[in-house]
């Protein structure tokens, strides 16, 4: 018996240590290989306009997704529920965050939700993640949707930190948790990730769950496309925004 545990626990160690070896990995290594997988730096930075379109699920109703996105930083964003509240857009040009909605109207965003959609617009925020992100951190690791993953903490270089959860298998995303902030104050987004498939050289999910407090929002992507051509003006402001940055410059303006 003696002898068969002088075998048996050098044996563990040597498990137990191949184990933790396993794990002993940098929270920049876990974002690098998330790149890799997904296609490499090189593929993403083919893209210079994307056009996304889908359908949205919510609360019991349906609409239709559509988006645009120009490098490196421009955006524009519609959800058509067409038979319910209506139309909801937002984008990003020119530093300016806006959204229109038949709830609340036009409005610019400002603070940390500007901040936000402003890092969100970046069409190669993932590929050059550390000019967005001045601190990764790993905080462990979890299981989600069954799958073991590890637990990054990224903190933007403006606003407040989020969480990333890759899964420890295939190195692809599965799940952000971040606080976002809305004309009701401040809330905590999930967003759940599956289904990638290859668009351009590119993985990217095409089932996304977002979980808010009061609702559950599920995006099915029906098509990707890479590199199309999009109306020079597809991304200026519309009429009721760009009144309202005229507004907010003359104002400031009368201050000085």
């Amino acid at each position: 018996m003696i002898s068969r545990l002088r075998i048996a626990v050098p044996a563990l160690l040597l498990l137990a240590t191949a184990a933790f070896a396993a794990d002993d990995i940098k929270p920049e290594a876990i974002m690098d290989k998330y790149i890799e997988v997904t296609g490499g730096r090189a593929a993403y930075e083919k893209t210079k306009t994307q056009i996304i379109t889908g359908t949205v699920e919510v609360m019991g109703m349906s609409g239709t997704l559509t988006t645009y996105q120009a490098a490196p930083d421009k955006s524009y964003g519609l959800v058509d529920f067409s038979a319910g509240p209506g139309k909801f857009e937002e984008g990003v040009s020119g530093g300016v965050a806006w959204s229109i909605d038949g709830m609340q109207g036009a409005r610019i965003k400002e603070g940390d939700e500007r901040t936000l959609a402003v890092r969100n617009a970046a069409m190669y925020k993932d590929p050059h993640w550390r000019d967005y992100y001045k601190k990764a951190e790993l905080a462990g690791t979890e299981d989600v949707a069954g799958k073991a993953c590890y637990k990054v903490v990224l903190t933007p270089n403006e606003g407040a930190a989020e969480t990333r959860f890759f899964d420890k298998t295939s190195g692809l995303l599965v799940k952000v948790v971040q606080p976002i902030i809305t004309p009701e104050g401040s809330a905590t987004a999930e967003t759940s990730m599956s289904d990638y498939r290859d668009e351009g050289g590119v993985l990217s999910p095409h089932t996304i769950t977002e979980k808010l407090p009061n609702f559950e929002l599920s995006i099915k992507i029906q098509s990707v496309k890479q590199n199309p051509e999009i109306a020079a003006d597809r991304f200026d402001l519309p009429a009721e925004i760009k009144a309202l940055a005229d507004k907010k410059t003359e104002t400031k303006t009368e201050k000085k």
